[in-house]
């Protein structure tokens, strides 16, 4: 098989993996989305009253089995092997964007550009080939969008 289609292979399972780690609340009910305005390029407001945690937000990204980020994405995650290089880096995302770019670009990628390979991270309709069990939930919380965009605004270099 060649090397072009065993990475288009792994971007396919790892894009069907993340519809798999779907976050799912006690009792299967799909969680509760956050109404959210999108202006300009931005999200300007949070999605939670409480701040996002870099740390966490950093360990989401580094998690392989919840937003699987490094799949796609180099970042300053050293302990990390195996990093992607279809997607920008990770390092200096909080120099490049503004605190409401990273959001929108985090909860859906796809408004900025309709052709990106970016999972939407907290929409859930209008997507396509959606497994049953996981219809209308969000790959990430509101809680865990927040902390994920605030460890990528604490990269400045």
């Amino acid at each position: 098989m060649s090397a072009a289609r065993t990475g288009g292979l792994a971007l396919l399972l790892g894009l069907a993996a993340v519809a798999a780690s779907a976050q799912v609340p006690p009792g299967g009910t799909p969680a509760h989305l956050v109404a959210y305005t999108v202006v300009g390029d931005g999200i300007p407001r949070p999605l939670t009253a409480e701040p996002g945690d870099p740390g966490r937000g950093r360990a989401l990204v580094a998690n392989r089995t919840v937003g699987l980020c490094l799949l796609c994405h180099t970042g300053p995650i050293a302990e990390e092997r195996f990093q992607g290089t279809l997607a920008p880096s990770l390092a200096g995302a909080g120099t490049r964007w503004s605190v409401p770019q990273l959001r929108l670009r985090i909860v859906d990628a796809a408004r900025l550009n309709p052709d990106t390979i970016m999972p939407p991270y907290y929409r859930t309709t209008g997507l396509q080939r959606v497994a049953a069990a996981h219809a209308g939930r969000p790959i990430l919380t509101a809680a865990q969008v927040e902390d994920v965009v605030a460890w990528l605004a604490t990269l400045k270099d």
